[in-house]
This record gives structure tokens, sequence and C-alpha cells, in this order.
């Protein structure tokens, strides 16, 4: 039986989650699924996605906003994750004409100042929402522990090569943002709130990777890639070089003040975040 939510005056039953199969979006879906709600999960291909029982597939595209309206077709409420595409505001004017509440998976990066170039895309699409006239919600996430998979390879090799060892970070388990995501989309109090989501505690890089080996039962050592060779090689291998700028100087910031870490996981779940090590662990195969 659907139970449903009143949420800010709205009965919130049916649910359009966008960003369905990716590292968040599936336990957002997979939440709703269990908690009662109908589900329905915007996908490119319905034939090819692998979601749970009872959760309703409809093919649309972000990029094409004119393909969304079926999958907005009687939706309360929506979970908007925004792939690394052009931003189309057409798609937030289309979801404040069906539904009444908006979750959208942010950064914490969001409210620095313009012109940052991992700044500018987060800030746009928050603007739009805004002046949308949605119910909304940020959820603006840390790093996240998933960007460690982009180790992988050096992890089967035994080493990790990568710049500022000592860079102390603070990164969020997906399935934490996922329950931080189902809780302000299906709960009262969380209207234009913009909320900063952390891991439990910063560790070095070079921790990290000590952690992953052992969850993996193998040693993995840490060599310090220098700023310059990093440079060049994320540069080649990310295709952006103003990202990778920016992403040298945070981490190269990290060795000398912390990411932050905040307690907004623990005050609206109830429980505290997630560590790393339970990530590796859950990972663990993905190493191997």
């Amino acid at each position: 039986m659907l139970r449903g939510r009143r949420v800010l005056g709205v009965h919130v039953t049916k649910i359009l989650v966008i960003g369905a199969t990716g590292n968040v979006g599936r336990h957002v879906v997979s939440s709703l699924a269990e908690g009662g709600f109908e589900v329905r999960a915007l996908v490119r291909d319905p034939s090819r996605a692998s979601l749970p029982e009872g959760v309703e597939a409809v093919q649309g595209d972000l990029a094409a906003p004119a393909s969304l309206g079926a999958a907005l077709r009687g939706v309360d409420g929506a979970y908007l994750m925004w792939p690394g595409i052009p931003v189309e505001p057409r798609v937030v004017e289309l979801i404040a004409q069906h539904a009444k509440r908006v979750v959208y998976l942010s950064a914490d990066v969001a409210d620095l100042a313009d012109g940052e170039p991992a700044t500018i895309f987060h800030q746009e699409i928050e603007r739009l929402i805004r002046k949308s006239g949605l119910s909304w919600t940020f959820v603006r996430a840390i790093d996240f522990a998933t960007n460690m998979l982009g180790w992988a390879d050096q992890v089967r090799q035994g080493v990790v090569r990568w710049p500022h060892g000592q860079a102390r970070r603070s990164l969020i388990h997906e399935r934490d943002i996922a329950d931080v995501a189902v809780h302000a989309l299906t709960s009262d109090g969380h209207d234009q709130a913009k909320y900063v989501i952390t891991g439990p505690e910063s560790i070095p890089h070079a921790e990290l990777a000590r952690i992953i080996g052992e969850e993996i039962g193998r040693e993995v050592r840490w060599e310090d890639l220098s700023p310059e060779a990093a440079r060049e090689e994320l540069t080649a291998a990310w295709g952006n070089a103003a990202f990778v700028e920016a992403r040298l100087r945070a981490w190269e910031s990290f060795t000398h003040e912390p990411e932050r870490v905040t307690d907004t996981v623990e005050r609206l779940l109830g429980r505290p975040a997630r560590t790393f090590r339970t990530w590796a662990r859950e990972h663990a195969d993905d190493f191997r």
C-alpha cells in the first residue's frame, strides 16, 4: 500500500528521480520504493535500466526537455541530479509546471565566489530553481567517496601516485547523500534549506589509499606525485585544464586546513555519517 507523506501541505506520493541509475540516484530510488512511495525513474533506455520491482522507468533526456513530458506527468516531487551537460533552463520550468517540490543534488562550492569553474554550474541550476516557484532543498555534498574509484587501476598495481598525500579529505558515502535527499524530499521542515553534507572525519589522501588496501587485503603504497606532473596527467585524462587547476589548488589548501566536516547527516538522520572505511569495505571488489 502506498503510504505517501504530507510535505509542506503537499501530499507527496509519486516522485520522479532524475539520475536514477547513478551512484546516488539508484539509492534514492530503492529507498523511496522501500518507503512505499510511487517512484518513476527517468532513464535514457528503459530496457537497460536495472530498477527495483515496482519502479516505473520512463524514457527521457535532460538534454532534450521536450522528451520529459511523460516522465513529469502526475508527479508530486522530484529528485534532480544534473549530469555534466549544458544547463537547460527549460527543464526546471517543466519540473515546476508539474511537481510541487524538488531536491537538487548540488555541491558545497555553490556559495563560493562566481568565476571558479567548479561553482558556476551548480550556481546556475540553483538560481533557476530559486526562481521557479518550487519548494526546494539543495543538498550540497562534499566530494564523493566514489571518486576514489579513479584510483582502482593504481590500487591493483599496489601503489597510488597522486598529488598532496597529506591533503585531509572528508569524503561522503553515496548512500548518505541519498538518505539525506530522501529525508528532505519526504518530510517537513526542509523548504529553502541548503544542507552541506560531509563524511564524519577528514582523512589524508595517503591514509585513504592505506585504508583501501586494508579492506582488500593487499598493501597499497603511496607516492606523492608533483603538482606539475599531476597537472599534465590529469589534464590529459579529464580534458579540462581549469577544473584540474581548481582541484590542485583545493588539495594543496587541504594540507594546511582540512576539508571541513559537518554534522548535517547526523543532525538530519539521527545517526552518524558512514565512515570511509565502511565505503571501502563495501566497494572492495571494485579495487580487486
